[in-house]
């Protein structure tokens, strides 16, 4: 009998309307095309979503070939079928996003913590081993470029293991560059950078016959398809609009409140995670208790419109 508890999983985002949400790490702007959008869903509603031709034109747009999926989420659970069915050895960083220990035991893996440094990380490498490696890291935020992720791509490459690269933040990095190597597969997600983590649409590098061998038909829905060919249409002028703006922001906060990070969103030491996030919601405002990381005394919060943060920072300045 499996124990449910043993696979509960927390995560960011409100579950109540009416808060100002800092906990998700999302775009705070939204794309100027999503009443067009919606109406183009309800139009495919009547008939089954086949996206190989969406596909095809989102890997030439990024230049990649692609396997889209119903946000990381799904690929995650996706290469648990493909590679974790046999008791595998499984590397994770000790604070990071907690879903790929619970998808690996939920999958009956062999998990091994190690330190947030992929040189130290490289020397748990053993043959055959899938190590998940979060770039940004969530929740600190902290990229790491190709040269300092190089122990840890020449391990896996030694070793004929696998790295994980989960780079569902990589668009809010300035000047971000993203390793090359036979032995990584890379994890990407649309719906934080375009601000709608609704609608489940992402997309792997690598591996890709293996992937779509085990997709699961019509994951991502008329939405999800509509989305798509939105994006498409777009060639990304949002991001290239929107991103600067967080960065501006961005660097005010960091002034503020005395954080750091390569992201869009920030961790800070206050003491008591969860007094202080229940104290902050019930001024109506939502940071994510660090406590499911590994990091009781740390909260989370993200980069939003220059208004809500400044909301923000006066909340932080009363309670500390």
């Amino acid at each position: 009998m499996l124990n449910p508890l043993r696979f509960k999983a927390h995560h960011g985002g409100s579950r109540e309307e009416g808060l100002l949400d800092f906990s998700a790490s999302l775009n705070p702007y939204t794309p100027p095309w999503l009443d067009e959008m919606f109406k183009r869903a309800k139009e495919l509603s009547s008939r089954y979503p086949y996206w190989e031709k969406l596909e095809e034109e989102l890997s030439n747009l990024i230049g990649e070939s692609i396997t889209i999926t119903a946000g990381i989420t799904e690929a995650l659970y996706l290469l648990g079928i493909l590679a974790m069915r046999e008791k595998r050895r499984v590397i994770i960083p000790r604070h990071t996003y907690e879903e790929y220990e619970r998808i690996s035991r939920i999958f009956n893996a062999e998990v091994i913590k190690g330190p947030n440094d992929p040189k130290k990380l490289a020397e748990l490498v053993e043959k055959g081993s899938i190590v998940f490696f979060c770039n940004p890291n969530n929740p600190d935020g902290r990229y790491y470029s190709p040269r300092e992720l190089k122990p840890l791509i020449d391990a896996v490459e030694d070793k004929e293991a696998l790295l994980l690269l989960d780079e569902a933040f990589i668009d809010f990095v300035k000047n971000a560059k993203s390793p090359e190597g036979g032995n990584i597969l890379k994890l990407r997600t649309f719906t934080k950078s375009y601000g709608l983590p609704g609608i489940r649409v992402g997309y792997v590098i690598g591996f890709e016959e293996a992937f779509k061998s085990v997709r699961m038909p019509w994951s991502i829905g008329s939405l999800g398809y509509a989305f798509l060919e939105f994006i498409i249409k777009d060639e990304f002028r949002f991001l290239k609009e929107t991103i600067p703006l967080i960065w501006k922001e961005k660097e005010q906060m960091e002034k503020a409140l005395d954080v750091k990070s390569d992201a869009n969103y920030f961790i800070k030491n206050v003491g008591d995670a969860k007094t202080f996030a229940e104290s902050l919601k019930k001024k109506g405002i939502l940071v994510r208790d660090c406590s499911s990381f590994g990091l009781p005394e740390y909260v989370r919060f993200s980069v939003r419109k220059k208004e809500e943060n400044e909301k923000l920072i006066e909340a932080f300045e009363h309670f500390l």
